[in-house]
């Protein structure tokens, strides 16, 4: 399997394909590669979204009993499902079956056209090196950041989503330049067409410059008022807000909410209803 192929599935009832929803109930969320995977089903159970992204998800690692999690936690939900791989994680699999880390995204509605949008530019940080033994505690990857794009058909309306995952080494500076290709690349819709864009930024997006670059793009951060973090905090109380949701086109957001009593991930799930204008 190649680091550029796409695994999709369906699980979902064929009778949600002929109704006609006014709102969207979606959530995004690191979930760690899906170490607490029981943990994750029981609240995404609860949840009971339309669409769910999903960053951290593994397949066929050791780490995680070489589930494939996206394809469980979709059976479980009874969804349909895309996952693309971010990367290949090399202390975790072998060469003959060989391990994965990537994106997916979740859906009571049928998806399409799933394609992955690599970042040119990427940090060396991950790269295996002769002098670094491949073992899982020194988590040497191939592969880069990514955005996993697909199309969702909700009744007779279609929204683009991205699940992205930016780079959490080097600098905000290089997070911004991963940003402006995904917001450069949303440029082929259309300011009418709905697009939603969520996932682990690994930084904040309130300042004046990202306020400014997501408005000339279109893009709406409802979750930049909330003021909550979105990672558990660290050893040191350092309380952060790196994960987002971006919205463009006719529609609302409403009932926003960090579920900051989870804790089967070292992020916490964001969810919010869309409301079809």
């Amino acid at each position: 399997m190649s680091i550029e192929c796409l695994e999709t599935g369906t699980f979902a009832p064929l009778t949600a394909v002929s109704a006609q929803p006014e709102e969207l109930h979606v959530v995004s969320w690191n979930i760690a590669r899906g170490s607490r995977i029981h943990e994750i089903s029981e609240f995404l159970i609860r949840a009971n979204a339309d669409l769910i992204l999903l960053q951290e998800s593994d397949r066929n690692n050791r780490r995680t009993a070489y589930r494939n999690v996206a394809k469980e936690l979709a059976q479980t939900l009874g969804m349909n499902y895309a996952f693309g791989i971010e990367f290949q994680e090399l202390g975790q699999g072998s060469h003959a079956s060989p391990a994965y880390h990537g994106q997916a995204t979740l859906s009571r509605w049928p998806l399409s056209a799933a394609r992955i949008l690599r970042f040119r530019r990427q940090s060396r940080f991950w790269n295996p090196y002769w002098w670094i033994p491949p073992l899982a505690v020194f988590q040497r990857r191939v592969g880069g950041r990514m955005a996993l794009v697909t199309r969702v058909a909700v009744g007779n309306r279609s929204l683009f989503v991205y699940n992205l995952h930016l780079e959490s080494r080097n600098g905000d500076e290089h997070r911004r330049s991963q940003l402006a290709e995904l917001l450069d690349d949303t440029r082929q819709y259309g300011l009418d067409v709905i697009v939603l864009a969520a996932g682990d930024f690994n930084f904040g997006v309130t300042g004046s410059t990202e306020r400014t670059v997501l408005q000339e793009a279109g893009f709406e951060n409802p979750f930049a008022e909330i003021g909550l973090p979105t990672i558990v905090p660290s050893l040191f109380g350092v309380r952060k807000a790196i994960d987002w949701v971006l919205i463009r086109g006719n529609i609302t957001p409403r009932f926003l909410q960090v579920h900051n009593s989870i804790g089967a991930s070292d992020h916490y799930p964001l969810s919010l209803t869309l409301q079809f204008s």
